[in-house]
């Protein structure tokens, strides 16, 4: 699974942050970027949480 963070849609609420540590971190400028990109194993269910609840929508996965 891959996953991006949309950065016209994140707004630096950091509830991906705080659902799932191992992928997301936060820029200098206060946005969510996903590190790794690609997401395996136990860390996949974290990321789907993440991503239903992120009050913007701006986690997106990448099937690039």
């Amino acid at each position: 699974m891959k996953v991006v963070v949309d950065e016209d849609r994140c707004r630096g609420h950091g509830m991906c942050l705080t659902l799932c540590p191992d992928v997301f971190s936060m820029t200098d400028d206060g946005y969510a970027v996903a590190d790794p990109a690609e997401v395996t194993g136990d860390l996949e269910v974290a990321v789907r949480d993440a991503m239903v609840n992120c009050p913007e929508q701006a986690i997106v996965e990448n099937n690039d």
